[in-house]
């Protein structure tokens, strides 16, 4: 990065943070952005930034055709990166095209197809649960058993646990299907998982030419699917090395195992795995090849003093991170703030939940006016806040009080309401103010 002129990288993609990464080295960036995520309008985009807008950037038609427009060739770039779950195989073949370094496209495809991932770590002799292909989720008539007592039905290719739920029989998964099919889902191909049991662990990591440069783990306080299920809001947080470094010593030859069996050499992975507390057993779950979601960016650095992102634009540009683990005491995890589906009328400020006790970081993300959905993924939630504990049983309790103090204060219109039903909630929604059919006199 001594060079006379500054390294240009093209990021496909808004990432918040990859972006100021790039700031904050001197480069020359041009970012693609689709319009949904323009349209959403929550990360701010530095005016140091180029911005290429298109229609989908995780396709690779709508991008070169936007570059073409630009006048961009594969002179114009050193670098490629996105952190966007649904551009990984794409970006890996724009860079081919491109002639830039980045992850191969048939490494992309293992961390994207969950039924490829599992294969591969299974033929590593690793253990992982077994899995079945749903050709088509909206015609399941030709699958007659599930392969376990309870299995997991999932996208092939999904993320955020998004449209993933337990089916404990065939009748179950048709009904599944069904309601999939009426709904009219864009994603077709499911996969049948083998339910597995167990805390649920991550482990969020910097890989340079095959070596693990850092790696952080943790656990969610439920797993992923459970979260979802019960609507409790998800949370996490990383283990400490010092005290808790049986949990490292345990997880280190899998997350290596696990890497090398996928065939990623360079860049920042999430990986997530179920711990049996009654034996120690752990089982592969699910890896991607970008940054966790979440408030892990946040966490990992609070925690360790390790920016993600910007280890992950100095792979991307070749260039060997400069780590500078910092440990520090206590607990620190990151939370969600939710709410039931409806139109989301007022909630807490941020700077009234960074008030609350512990809490270091807040981010609310819905903005008044717009529908809440019901919880079907991970990704459902108004805001979320990261907080600092001594032990990890305060940094719960912490959480706890956040979640009891913000609920209450959140007015939200339900969905599905009679007019009735509405009338009787206004004077919740605002007190003070009369409503309702008066005579006069």
């Amino acid at each position: 990065m001594e060079n006379a002129s500054p390294p240009r990288i093209l990021v496909v993609g808004l990432d918040r943070y990859g972006m100021r990464a790039c700031v904050r080295l001197g480069l020359e960036v041009t970012v693609v952005c689709g319009a949904a995520a323009w349209d959403q309008g929550s990360i701010a985009i530095p005016d140091e930034v180029t911005v290429i807008r298109v229609d989908d950037h995780t396709s690779a038609e709508d991008v070169l055709m936007a570059l073409a427009r630009s006048g961009l060739t594969s002179e114009s770039f050193d670098a490629v990166y996105t952190t966007a779950e649904g551009s990984l195989v794409m970006v890996g073949l724009l860079a081919a095209h491109l002639g830039l370094p980045a992850v191969p496209p048939e490494v992309a495809v293992r961390f994207r197809d969950k039924a490829v991932q599992k294969r591969e770590i299974r033929a590593a002799g690793l253990a992982t649960a077994g899995a079945l292909v749903v050709d088509d989720v909206h015609d399941v008539d030709g699958i007659t058993e599930l392969g376990s007592a309870n299995a997991v039905l999932k996208p092939v290719a999904g993320a955020a646990t998004e449209r993933t739920s337990v089916v404990s029989s065939v009748a179950e998964l048709r009904q599944r299907g069904e309601e999939y099919r009426r709904a009219g889902t864009a994603q077709r191909t499911f996969i049948l998982e083998e339910f597995v049991r167990g805390d649920e662990w991550i482990a969020d990591g910097v890989l340079f030419e095959g070596e693990l440069l850092f790696c952080a783990l943790g656990r969610y306080g439920d797993p992923c699917l459970a979260s979802v299920d019960s609507g409790r809001p998800l949370n996490f947080r990383h283990f400490d090395p010092a005290d808790e470094s049986w949990a490292y010593e345990r997880a280190l030859p899998v997350i290596n195992g696990s890497l090398a069996a996928l065939g990623l050499r360079d860049g920042v992975f999430h990986m997530e795995l179920f711990h049996d507390p009654d034996t120690g057993v752990l089982t592969f779950g699910e890896c991607a090849a970008r940054r966790g979601g979440a408030l892990l960016q946040e966490v990992v650095h609070a925690k360790f003093n390790v920016d993600l992102a910007a280890c992950a634009i100095q792979v991307a540009l070749g260039c060997r991170p400069e780590i500078d683990i910092k440990i520090r005491p206590g607990a620190v995890g990151g939370a969600y703030l939710t709410a039931g589906a409806g139109l989301l009328l007022d909630c807490p400020s941020a700077d009234q939940v960074m008030a609350r006790p512990g809490v270091e970081f807040v981010r609310i993300e819905r903005p008044v006016g717009e529908r809440t959905p019901a919880v079907s993924g991970t990704n459902h939630r108004i805001g979320q806040f990261m907080v600092a504990a001594d032990t990890a049983e305060e940094l719960q309790q912490r959480f706890a009080k956040v979640w009891d103090w913000f609920g209450p204060q959140v007015k939200i219109v339900p969905d599905g309401l009679t007019p009735r039903e509405l009338r009787a909630i206004q004077t919740t929604l605002r007190p003070g103010v009369r409503f309702g059919d008066a005579l006069w006199r």
